[in-house]
């Protein structure tokens, strides 16, 4: 007997095992590798909506549950993860200049964006406007975080590298079944997976995919996030990411020739240096109409959970969710109504 089983190791799913680590709680995890945006996302972390100007959803909760949930990831394996980094929004015209100085007067704003316009230094970077900052912004190298992650749980006999078979689940009053493994709690956290999912796929996940480019420039040189069309990355020793695509039709996990070439477009409208084409990279990243996380218990099922639809957030959303299911679960706190899927009871039947 486990106290959690965990379905996936994305985002949503490490975040749950790591909150529940920090909890002594036992758990094991299964996932088969099927779902790549958490490994494909930039990882970034960012308090403001930067096309217009606006606050992230809880984004004072989301940070403040960030930097000391990472720092105790980075205690577990020994490695660093979090690279705090400014973010420079590129200005196109002196307009937008205007609104970014309206925005600052928002109090929910105030911390997160700089009051001083940041005169372009870089001769690789078209920016005669000039950039916002936004403050208190990063990168999660969570590529990383989940590749170790999932070592240090092969390495304690905690990690199940297999397809789910949800035929073989049987519930009852005390927990849950699966083959040989007995939980008093089952989450599902599978990401754009959760569609083959029986019991949560009446919930509205639409699914969006996105792709992104690692290029090498050693003529680049910049040390922030730069944000415009698309954005720039920092990795270090010369090499940085570039996206990314919102694509809703292609649910595939290909990546096409189109999007290579829409990064690239949007990338020479404001970068002017030599630079090398690495790799290029593609997943669904799980979203929902009303842009808010899936969170909660089975209308019916005893002790069946999910977390999903972390969308292109999930790095700050995730040790925020997996700890409000924790407390709904272990001490009956109710859910934030915003990310409850008692929001779309409307469609189980």
């Amino acid at each position: 007997m486990v106290d959690y089983l965990i379905v996936g190791a994305g985002l949503a799913g490490i975040g749950l095992a790591h909150t529940l680590r920090s909890k002594g709680r036992s758990f094991v995890v299964i996932d088969d590798g099927s779902q790549k945006s958490s490994s494909v996302a930039g990882g970034m972390y960012n308090p403001v909506i930067l096309k217009r100007f606006t606050p992230v959803w809880q984004a004072d909760a989301q940070l403040a549950k960030l930097a000391p949930f990472y720092a105790d990831m980075e205690d577990f394996l020994g490695c660093s993860l979090n690279f705090p980094l400014p973010v420079y929004r590129i200005f196109s015209s002196v307009e937008e200049q205007n609104n970014w100085f309206s925005a600052t007067d928002n109090p929910l704003l105030q911390p997160y964006m700089s009051s001083n316009i940041r005169k372009n230094s870089y001769t690789t970077i078209n920016a005669p406007y000039g950039f916002g900052e936004v403050l208190h912004a990063g990168r999660v190298d969570f590529g990383k975080a989940q590749q170790d992650y999932k070592r240090r749980l092969k390495e304690e006999g905690l990690f199940y590298e297999e397809t789910f078979d949800y035929t073989a689940i049987t519930s009852d009053v005390d927990g849950v079944t699966y083959k040989n493994i007995r939980a008093k709690h089952l989450v599902f956290c599978e990401g754009y997976g959760l569609k083959n999912n029986p019991f949560f796929n009446y919930l509205p996940l639409r699914g969006t995919k996105g792709q992104v480019l690692i290029i090498r420039s050693e003529e680049l040189n910049v040390n922030e996030v730069i944000k415009s069309g698309a954005f720039i990355i920092p990795l270090g020793d010369n090499m940085y990411k570039i996206g990314a695509t919102y694509e809703q039709d292609d649910k595939t996990q290909n990546v096409t020739e189109e999007a290579k070439n829409e990064l690239l477009r949007k990338l020479k409208n404001f970068m002017n240096c030599s630079f090398e084409l690495i790799s290029q990279e593609a997943g669904i990243r799980p979203t929902v109409s009303d842009r808010r996380p899936l969170v909660g218990a089975h209308p019916e099922y005893n002790n069946i959970y999910i977390i999903n639809g972390l969308g292109s957030r999930g790095v700050m959303i995730a040790p925020y969710v997996a700890e409000q299911l924790y407390q709904f679960i272990e001490a009956k706190e109710p859910l934030e109504a915003a990310i409850s899927i008692d929001r779309f009871k409307r469609y189980y039947s």
